[in-house]
């Protein structure tokens, strides 16, 4: 809004409202602010049940479908989160709200071995001793080709080389060999030979001293 103000012999002077409006723009709470805390804390709640149930392969991101729903959260739950509320200070109480719940239920989980395994769940063995776990992969939804992507990454060749292979809660792969990696092979190499050498200076020291 703008007023006028004159006075006498010369121009009107304009004076604008215009920061008292905007600042009161972006700190006004069209929300009450119990309902802003309680809105991420029951999402983000929610969010930790279903990835639970729906199991693990979301967070390995195996394929661009997996990848398109894990984006498509955010924007899923984003009305859910902030309600009908685009203000600094509601995304600033949003903001705090999942910041406090994640530390609560980090120090929670720190503390309880039993309800990490309730919330997180187990890690699920897909390959022992070399052979595929059948059931393991059904229940994990994943497929033979899906595990041998995996085993790739890991940078074995097929999957008989693979004594091991788990899925983490956290939607990471473990994967043991049968054999030492070329990486280990070269680096048990290299030990190798540094203690040869350092054996055969101490023998050539020892030479020179006598």
């Amino acid at each position: 809004m703008l007023r006028s103000v004159w006075k006498s012999h010369s121009r009107p002077i304009i004076l604008s409202s215009m920061p008292h409006t905007v600042f009161t723009d972006m700190f006004h709470l069209p929300l009450p602010v119990l309902e802003k805390l309680l809105r991420p804390i029951v999402v983000y709640l929610a969010l930790v049940i279903l990835l639970r149930v729906f199991g693990k392969r979301e967070l390995a991101q195996l394929n661009p479908f997996d990848l398109v729903v894990l984006l498509s959260l955010s924007n899923t739950v984003q009305n859910a989160i902030i309600g009908d509320d685009n203000s600094v200070s509601g995304g600033v109480i949003g903001a705090f709200s999942l910041l406090a719940i994640n530390y609560l239920v980090v120090r929670v989980l720190f503390r309880s071995t039993r309800l990490t395994r309730l919330l997180e769940g187990r890690s699920s063995v897909l390959i022992r001793n070399g052979q595929i776990d059948r059931k393991a992969l059904e229940r994990e939804s994943l497929t033979r080709e899906e595990l041998l992507s995996v085993v790739h990454r890991q940078g074995f060749d097929d999957l008989h080389q693979v004594s091991r292979c788990e899925l983490e809660p956290n939607g990471t792969f473990y994967v043991e060999a049968y054999e030492p990696s070329l990486a280990d092979k070269r680096h048990s190499e290299l030990l190798t030979q540094l203690d040869t050498m350092t054996r055969e200076i101490a023998a050539l020291r020892a030479k020179a001293a006598g």
